[in-house]
C-alpha cells in the first residue's frame, strides 16, 4: 500500500485539513459552552454521531429496499427497513418513507404527489407560526400554487377554528395544512380533519417541531386524523437532520414512493438513514417518554419566568417546546434581543409574531425552545433561572450603561449551567 493510499484511509482530519478541523473543534466547543435555545435545534446522541460518520456513507443507492438501482445494497436495505419499521411503530402509522433529506423535501414530495401547479392550498400564515414550505412566497410552493393563509385570533394568539372553517368553505382548498415552526399551542387535529373533510381537502399535518413530543406521549398525535403527516427527525425527536412521511392510506402510500424518488430527490443519504434509525430506536425507549414530558415542563417554566418579569409571550404560554416572545410592547426588534442573548452565550433566533411586518429585519419576535437544554439535563428550575436571565438581558439590551453588566451576569449563569451539564465528554 502506498503512503498516499494509506494516508487516505487512516489520516485524521486534524492532519489532512487543519482549517476545517479547527472550525469543527471550535463549533464543538461553542455548543458545549453556550445554552442552545433555538427551537429547531437539539443535541444528538453519540450513537447518532457514530452513524453519521459510518462507512455506509460511501454507498450509493437509488430506489427502495429490495428494489435498488445499484448492487451491493444488502446492508443498506437492512438499515432502511429498520428505520421504516421503527417509524411505523413509534407513530402508529401503516406507512413511512424515511428518505426525504429534510422536512421541506417531505412537504415538497406531498405537493408533488397530490397537486398540480395552480391548485389551491390553505396553510397557517408564516407570522402566526407557519412554515416556508407551506406556501410562503419565496419558496417553490408559494410560486407554483394558489395559497391562502389562515391565522390566529388577534387577542388570544391561538387558532380560531370557526374562522378557519369559514375561510376554507370560501376558498375551497385541495390541500389543508396545519402545523408549523413557531405555533406554541396544541392543535385540535380532529377539528382540522372535520374542516378538511367538509371542503373535500386532504389534511396534511406538519409535526416537524413536535414529533418528539408525540413520540413521547407529551402531545396528541395527528396520525389518526390526518391524511398525511410529515416531520423531521431533529428538533424534539433529538436525531439527525432529515424528513419522514407517514400515512395510513394505502393509495397515498403508493403515490409517495415515486414522489420522493425519483420525483423530488435522487440517491439516498444512507448515513443519515442509519442515524434516523438510531434516533427512532432511542425514541422507542421508556426514558424518551420522560425526556419528552420534561421538554414541555421546561418550556412552561421558561415561559412562566419570562411572563413574571413582564416579558410578553405569544398566546400566554406554551404546550410544546416553543416559547415565542412578542417584543412589540417593549418597542424592540427581534434582532436586538437575539444579539444581546448571543453576547451572553445564549443562542436564539428572531422570528415574526402574529400580525407582524413582513420584512425579516423588522420582525418583533424572539423564538426560544427547550429541547436542546433538556437533552443536556437542564431542569425546570434551571429554565426558570434562564428565563430570569433573559429578562434581565432584555431589560438592559438598549441601555449602553447597563448592558455590559447584564451580559457579564448572564455569562456567569451560562458558564455555571454548562459546566454542570457537559456535552460529549
Amino acid at each position: 500500500m502506498s503512503d498516499s493510499i494509506r494516508s487516505h484511509f487512516r489520516a485524521p482530519i486534524r492532519e489532512t485539513d487543519p482549517v476545517i478541523s479547527a472550525a469543527l473543534q471550535a463549533e464543538k466547543e461553542r455548543q458545549a459552552s453556550q445554552i442552545e435555545l433555538i427551537a429547531s435545534e437539539n443535541s444528538v446522541s453519540r450513537a447518532c454521531l457514530d452513524a453519521l460518520g459510518a462507512e455506509i456513507t460511501n454507498k450509493t443507492v437509488e430506489g427502495y429496499p429490495g428494489n435498488r438501482f445499484h448492487g451491493g445494497a444488502d446492508y443498506a436495505d437492512v438499515v432502511e427497513r429498520e428505520a421504516i419499521e421503527r417509524a411505523k411503530q413509534l407513530f402508529g402509522s401503516a406507512y413511512a418513507n424515511v428518505q426525504p433529506h429534510s422536512g421541506t423535501q417531505a412537504n415538497q414530495a406531498v405537493f408533488f404527489a397530490l397537486l398540480k401547479p395552480g391548485d389551491k392550498v390553505m396553510s397557517l400564515d408564516l407570522a402566526a407560526g407557519g412554515h416556508l414550505s407551506h406556501g410562503a412566497k419565496p419558496s417553490q410552493s408559494g410560486r407554483w400554487f394558489d395559497i391562502a393563509n389562515y391565522t390566529v385570533d388577534r387577542d388570544s394568539g391561538v387558532l380560531d377554528y370557526d374562522a378557519i372553517a369559514a375561510q376554507a368553505e370560501e376558498f375551497g382548498p385541495k390541500l389543508l395544512i396545519t402545523g408549523g415552526s413557531a405555533y406554541p399551542r396544541e392543535i385540535d387535529f380532529e377539528r382540522m380533519r372535520t374542516i378538511a373533510s367538509g371542503v373535500g381537502a386532504r389534511l396534511l399535518v406538519d409535526m416537524a417541531h413536535f414529533a418528539g413530543l408525540v413520540a413521547g406521549g407529551a402531545h396528541p398525535s395527528p396520525v389518526p386524523h390526518a391524511d398525511i403527516v410529515t416531520c423531521t427527525t431533529t428538533k424534539t425527536l433529538r436525531g439527525a437532520r432529515g424528513g419522514i412521511i407517514l400515512t395510513n392510506d394505502d393509495d397515498l402510500a403508493r403515490k409517495f414512493q415515486p414522489a420522493v424518488f425519483p420525483g423530488v430527490q435522487g440517491s439516498v443519504h444512507l448515513q443519515v438513514i442509519a442515524a434516523k434509525a438510531v434516533c427512532l430506536g432511542e425514541a422507542l425507549k421508556p426514558e424518551f417518554t420522560t425526556y419528552a414530558h420534561k421538554v414541555v415542563e421546561n418550556a412552561r417554566a421558561l415561559a412562566a419566568a419570562l411572563m413574571e418579569r413582564q416579558v410578553a409571550v405569544v398566546s400566554g404560554g406554551t404546550d410544546t417546546h416553543v416559547v415565542l416572545l412578542d417584543l412589540r410592547p417593549r418597542g424592540m426588534k427581534g434582532q436586538i434581543a437575539q444579539d444581546v442573548l448571543m453576547e451572553a452565550g445564549i443562542t436564539s433566533n428572531k422570528n415574526p409574531v402574529p400580525f407582524d411586518v413582513a420584512k425579516p429585519a423588522d420582525w418583533s419576535g424572539l423564538r426560544l425552545g427547550s429541547s436542546a437544554g433538556t437533552a443536556r439535563g437542564f431542569s425546570a428550575a434551571d429554565f426558570t433561572r434562564i428565563g430570569e436571565t433573559i429578562a434581565d438581558l432584555l431589560d438592559n439590551a438598549e441601555e449602553n450603561a447597563t448592558r455590559s453588566d447584564a451580559v457579564t451576569r448572564a455569562r456567569d449563569v451560562v458558564d455555571e449551567l454548562c459546566t454542570a451539564h457537559p456535552l460529549y465528554e
